[in-house]
């Protein structure tokens, strides 16, 4: 049964939180322009921008949502049945950073898997898949006027999550496997990798629940606005997970930094080379000294009367 609680009350709570998020993401991304802005290939920086552009628009949408009907229509009740355009357009705008961090990752997923075509097939699929679905919901839901009809739509949204959530998953599970096998055999950088696929596994674990949740929260409490709560932080969720990667490379990074240990980039972890070992510099050493030798031993024959010639072994 719909209530106030469970519809503004659940919407007021999933603004609060996405807000929180968001503000996270606003440090994320100051510390990403002052410490790699100027290092950083254009296409990264621009990923980066896009979506802060993105992420600021949705808060913005949500935050309308929930002032019309708390605010702007406090003293109409029978406002609470009608769709407020806000809502339905931040769903294409959850979509578009969607569609933007996961293609991100499906391009780790093609370096890391030695361009492996049938993965990045798969995973570019699922997020085609899954920002199509988002398009599909928000041009037919902007056509509605009521809750009410808002409902028939309820496979689709429901597809939307689903997408999301394979899509989350396939891509952390590929991606620590293929950073499982690019161990080398050497401390710092396994644990470097070993990191690396913790990382992995939270973030793509994290937006998967999050869809999870909201998936759930549409089959139990269909006629609620429980969902919301949760769907309204997972760009946020996104954004964040892809920052903190940005940011914390130089921190990976440091745990190689060893003058007596090799540093390994990610493209290369799994190509060591073992004839790389400092062995040439023993044979120099070992033929000058057999020079020096001959040359002492010529000096004594040429003249027997010097007096160090004795000293030569």
């Amino acid at each position: 049964m719909a209530t106030v609680d469970n519809t503004m009350g659940a919407s007021l709570l999933g603004v609060i939180f996405a807000a929180g998020l968001y503000g996270v993401s606003c440090v994320q991304t100051w510390y990403y322009f002052n410490r790699y802005g100027s290092k950083d290939l254009w296409y990264i920086k621009t990923l980066v921008g896009l979506v802060f552009t993105f992420d600021s628009i949705h808060q913005a949408l949500i935050s309308h949502t929930v002032y019309w009907y708390v605010i702007t229509n406090y003293s109409h009740p029978d406002a609470l049945s009608k769709l407020v355009w806000s809502i339905l357009l931040e769903v294409l705008f959850n979509g578009l950073i969607g569609l933007i961090v996961q293609s991100f990752l499906a391009m780790r997923v093609w370096r890391l898997s030695n361009r492996n075509v049938a993965l990045t097939a798969v995973t570019s699929s699922l997020v085609l898949a899954e920002f199509g679905c988002s398009v599909a919901f928000t041009i037919q839901s902007l056509q509605l006027e009521t809750w009410e009809q808002l409902a028939e739509l309820k496979g689709l949204s429901m597809t939307v999550n689903v997408l999301g959530a394979a899509a989350d998953l396939f891509i952390a599970l590929i991606l620590v496997f293929y950073l499982h096998r690019s161990r080398t055999g050497f401390k710092k950088s396994d644990t470097m990798i070993s990191k690396l696929m913790l990382f992995s596994v939270s973030t793509g674990l994290l937006t998967a629940f999050c869809a999870v949740a909201s998936l759930v929260s549409i089959l139990v409490w269909g006629k609620t606005l429980i969902y919301v709560a949760f769907y309204f932080s997972l760009g946020r969720l996104y954004f964040n997970s892809v920052l903190a990667t940005l940011n914390a490379r130089n921190d990976f990074r440091a745990l190689t930094d060893d003058p007596e240990d090799i540093t390994f980039s990610l493209q290369t972890l799994s190509k060591v080379i073992p004839r790389n070992r400092p062995t040439i510099s023993i044979k120099i050493d070992t033929t000058q000294e057999i020079n020096m030798e001959k040359d002492s031993e010529k000096s004594c024959n040429t003249d027997k009367s010097h007096e160090d010639c004795s000293m030569i072994p």
